[in-house]
């Protein structure tokens, strides 16, 4: 057995607010294998980028915390690390690429500044060894005139030439998982293409795994081996990317991908899912998509299906199956 880079395990992270506790992320597991491409995909609100957060520990404290469960890295239990253990992994062995690159970068400091100090803290080399491998960086990501960007500041750049430079530190100390939380967001079309296309060649070239946190289905079906569908801080369903797209099991997946527009397709209106994201709390009952499902039971808004095997690797936490199953 090959043994994951990332194994998270029955993972709880809250936030506690003056309207109580807050499950964002819910007994959420999941794992990446070395070269592989996770996608993990949701609506806004369903947890993705808490998770994501959750693993690297940057969770602001307060109002959110890590309640239970365990985030394993090549076998190494990320949860109980002290902040100063932390902070020699991300950057190096973890490495994250953000929505927004200009409230990631810092404004104060050149382009330069920012990756070499990321190359020096991790690898030790001199300000000349660290500008030089800059300039590498910059212009393996595709940036144009790499040494004259190096002393540029982030608002001098466009939001792709940005979102470059994110990639070019993320990857500067060559890590072994890369995340990646929306990477395309508010850039246009073939911008987002460029960069999907640097993400997949630094996963084939190098053997970097990739969590790839997205809404697109169509981004999923292009750069993904797996995928994890989360609704409202629970997997309710995850599998190979084929098997999702033409044999989705939990009604929430199959929505999201019916919503997808399609080019032979004559509609007068698109597909979307009835109703809204459920207001989290601390003690839900019942399937969480039950009051937004077309097919859901009295047994639905009553008790939490349990996330069960269909098939290879195929999994779904869904009553309907259960029930099937039984019927058989």
């Amino acid at each position: 057995m090959i043994q994951p880079v990332l194994q998270v395990q029955n993972l709880h992270t809250c936030f506690f607010t003056d309207r109580g506790e807050v499950p964002a992320v819910d007994g959420v597991s999941l794992m990446v294998n070395p070269g592989e491409v996770l996608g993990i995909v949701g609506e806004s609100g369903c947890g993705k980028s808490v998770t994501s957060l959750s693993v690297l520990k940057l969770i602001p404290e307060p109002p959110g915390k890590i309640t239970g469960g365990s985030i394993l890295f090549k076998g190494r239990d990320l949860v109980p690390l002290k902040e100063r253990e932390m902070r020699s992994i991300r950057g190096d062995s973890i490495s994250m690429i953000f929505q927004e690159p200009m409230t990631s970068l810092n404004p104060l400091f050149t382009v330069g500044d920012q990756i070499g100090e990321a190359v020096r803290l991790h690898r030790g080399l001199r300000r000349k060894e660290a500008r030089r491998h800059t300039v590498e960086m910059l212009r393996k990501v595709g940036i144009p005139r790499p040494e004259a960007v190096l002393d540029e500041y982030p608002h001098q750049l466009s939001g792709g030439m940005r979102q470059r430079v994110m990639i070019a530190m993320a990857i500067s100390c060559n890590p072994e998982l890369l995340i990646a939380d929306e990477p395309t967001t508010a850039l246009d079309v073939t911008i987002q293409a460029q960069i999907l296309d640097l993400i997949r060649r630094l996963n084939e070239e190098n053997g970097t795994a990739v969590m790839l946190i997205t809404h697109d289905l169509g981004v999923v079906a292009e750069m993904c081996h797996r995928v994890v569908v989360m609704y409202a801080g629970k997997v309710v369903e995850e599998g190979a990317v084929c098997d999702i797209f033409k044999n989705p099991l939990h009604p929430y997946t199959q929505g999201l991908i019916q919503s997808v527009p399609r080019m032979n397709e004559q509609r007068s209106r698109l597909f979307s899912i009835p109703g809204n994201v459920p207001v989290l709390y601390a003690d839900m009952k019942g399937c969480r998509f039950a009051d937004r499902c077309p097919s859901a039971m009295s047994l639905c808004l009553e008790r939490l299906p349990e996330l069960r095997e269909y098939g290879a690797a195929h999994s779904c936490r869904c009553w309907i199956h259960e029930t099937q199953e039984d019927a058989v």
